[in-house]
């Protein structure tokens, strides 16, 4: 199911959703914004680009640990674009969408754009569904009582201090996306998913000899801890504002599509600056009501979005970058000192 199909979860004509949905199309902001994209498909080629030059150019010195922070930054914004095209912002066809997300997360940054597809998609359907959002779901940390309380004692011992481990546990995060996709793809044993494999490979033997040949071992394993390790780090602070710490829903809230999408995701305001530093996730209620729709409409969108919640007495946040994530922690810190059950 393509990402932009959960449009289709909408209720009945009459309902807030539809209604809101009318007023976005008649303002165009749903129509393909073709000139946007191809402006930012050149942007990331010059930057890509820039940063191989940069790396062959600068050679055996410890300033490649700047270069490896560049790269950082382009890996991410690769990463951005292969989100706007898994949403079929960038093109009105399922198969160049595909095409071009493939090229983006498997060659260009080393994941399975496949296994992203599948995750982002359920995300996108139950945000903040403890049982069904794979964005919540207990692992190295928990996000609810409910995981919590049902871990082991040893777990939560380490959970009780989970708001301090988040941002070092995200330098392992570019570790996760590539070990999450190779086992995604060895378990659907299909022809795409072998391809895909096949182009992660291509991506890290090329990535690796490149950075080996050009520096010797210390400085090249240097480049790529900083490289990587940032990238994660990135990567992670562009998403945890958007729903961490919000209310989670379940089933039984009972929530309409526009009230559980806009309840369970944050803003985070600024200028043209957050917006690119962001790839346009900081304007998560927008997206999430309408995940088709191109990232450069998205600023367009809010004041319609934030009026029609006023009007209709829907709660909409909007807040600033820093105290989204202060919110986040304060999250993790509460739900990480639950109090195991009483036996």
């Amino acid at each position: 199911m393509a990402i932009d199909a959960l449009n289709s979860t909408t209720t009945a004509r009459g309902s807030a959703y539809a209604a809101l949905s009318r007023q976005v199309k008649a303002a165009g902001l749903l129509d393909r914004r073709p000139g946007y994209y191809a402006a930012q498909i050149a942007l990331m080629l010059a930057l890509v680009a820039a940063a191989w030059t940069a790396l062959v150019v600068v050679g055996d010195s410890w300033w490649q640990l700047l270069v490896a922070t560049f790269f950082a930054v382009v890996s991410t914004q690769l990463g951005f674009l292969g989100h706007d095209a898994g949403h079929r912002q960038i093109f009105g066809s399922s198969r160049r969408n595909y095409r071009l997300g493939v090229v983006l997360a498997n060659l260009g940054v080393g994941f399975s754009y496949g296994w992203w597809i599948d995750k982002h998609n359920r995300h996108h359907a139950h945000p903040n569904d403890e049982d069904k959002d794979p964005d919540i779901g207990a692992g190295a940390l928990v996000f609810t009582t409910g995981q919590a309380q049902a871990s082991g004692r040893v777990a939560r011992m380490f959970y009780r201090y989970q708001a301090w481990a988040f941002f070092p546990l995200l330098f392992l995060e570019a570790l996760h996306l590539r070990v999450a996709s190779v086992r995604y793809l060895l378990s659907v044993r299909s022809r795409a998913g072998m391809r895909e494999l096949l182009f992660i490979t291509l991506h890290l033997a090329a990535y690796l000899a490149a950075v080996f040949v050009l520096l010797p071992p210390g400085k090249a394993l240097a480049f790529v801890a900083v490289h990587q390790g940032l990238f994660g780090l990135y990567l992670g602070c562009s998403f945890a504002p958007n729903h961490k710490g919000m209310p989670p829903l379940s089933p039984e809230d009972d929530a309409d599509f526009l009230r559980r999408q806009v309840l369970t995701s944050r803003n985070v305001r600024g200028n043209w600056l957050t917006d690119f530093a962001l790839g346009g996730l900081n304007y998560q209620i927008e997206h999430h009501l309408f995940p088709s729709m191109p990232r450069g409409n998205l600023r367009k969108a809010q004041r319609l979005v934030r009026d029609f919640c006023a009007e209709h007495q829907v709660s909409y946040l909007e807040t600033g970058l820093v105290s989204s994530y202060a919110q986040a922690l304060r999250h993790l810190d509460t739900v990480g000192r639950t109090p195991a059950p009483v036996s």
